[in-house]
């Protein structure tokens, strides 16, 4: 991880280092004083590529970089901090974005759950209806633009109500046709991110990624618990609870829509995120497969469906060990 740069340092003779306010994979995000403009903080965040990488590498990732912060400093709307600035010193590159005041949602997830209380459905669909409104904003762009990694701590709540989706880190572009690197190299945080997101850049993410990505953060918003891995529920695909069984205060028409964005894969989503403001507002979403298949079932019948898949997994296990011995016998005659 790279060493954090030290308060009071000040980057490109402008922005003066006051603290680390995040950390990630390939940098940190620092809280910043603007000595230009008198009185503003912003947040920059620090890119530090891998060293092992060649300098053909490096030079095709800082010029992508380069295009890709051009097009989100030309990004404008109130649910987005405005990128401000971008620069490179030696080895690094850095974003400048407002910095933004306020609590991010996953605090107020942890300060619900200490309470032993939810989060009102009330205010939790205003916030949805903000994020969806920045999510139409950037897949309406040219390319279109995916955010791939939309989670609770992602979200701030500002002072005004306002709710801002404050980091770009794993944003990418979409050129039509094909698949783009992303600014930041990164998989997204496991517990909100679609499985073909874990393909890197070699999987194909559209708008349905950020999609489920959304879904997951009002699932954990509404329940207090964060949704199942999807790698988990790709195992075992009934093991994602139903939001109402967690808070049966939640309407259903809004438990519809989070588990319709939650399908694993995407052609079983929402196609974009128009549809589902409708499937959350207006009229109820289908009927998703995991709630069909789990409420069907009994409380025992669900245990011995579960005895079951896991007594499968055994046999599954066993016949390739066996296969193994088989062909080891094999070889071991044959000499």
């Amino acid at each position: 991880m790279p060493v954090p740069i030290k308060a009071g340092t000040v980057l490109r003779n402008r922005y003066q280092v006051e603290q680390v306010i995040g950390h990630g994979g390939m940098g940190c995000i620092y809280l910043c004083t603007d000595l230009r403009l008198e009185g503003r903080l912003c947040a920059v965040k620090e890119v530090e590529y891998e060293r092992a990488m060649s300098e053909d590498l490096l030079d095709e990732a800082r010029e992508q970089f380069q295009r890709e912060a051009t097009v989100l400093a030309r990004l404008d709307h109130p649910n987005l901090p405005k990128v401000s600035d971008f620069f490179s010193i030696r080895d690094r590159d850095y974003l400048v974005m407002d910095f933004v005041p306020g609590k991010d949602l996953r605090q107020l997830i942890i300060e619900a759950r200490q309470e032993k209380r939810f989060l009102p459905e009330t205010e939790v669909l205003d916030w949805a209806s903000q994020l969806a409104d920045a999510l139409k904003y950037l897949h309406n762009q040219e390319p279109p633009i995916v955010h791939r990694d939309i989670k609770p701590s992602n979200l701030k709540l500002t002072p005004n109500g306002l709710v801002k989706l404050v980091d770009f880190g794993l944003v990418k572009m979409l050129a039509p046709g094909e698949v783009t690197i992303t600014i930041l190299q990164g998989q997204g945080t496991a517990l909100y991110t679609p499985l073909e997101q874990y393909g890197g850049d070699s999987g194909h993410t559209d708008a349905r990624s950020d999609i489920y990505a959304l879904g997951g953060t009002l699932y954990h918003l509404l329940t207090n618990e964060p949704p199942t891995n999807v790698r988990d529920r790709f195992l075992n695909p009934g093991n994602l609870p139903r939001v109402k069984e967690l808070n049966p205060d939640v309407s259903v028409r809004t438990e519809r829509a989070i588990h319709w964005a939650l399908q694993l894969h995407p052609e079983d989503r929402p196609k974009d995120i128009d549809v589902f403001v409708k499937a959350l507002f207006v009229e109820d979403a289908p009927v998703s497969k995991s709630i069909r298949s789990i409420s069907r079932l009994s409380a025992g019948e669900r245990l011995r469906a579960d005895v079951l898949r896991k007594t499968e997994k055994i046999l599954i296990y066993l016949a390739g060990g066996l296969l193994v011995v088989s062909f080891l016998l094999t070889l071991i005659r044959n000499f």
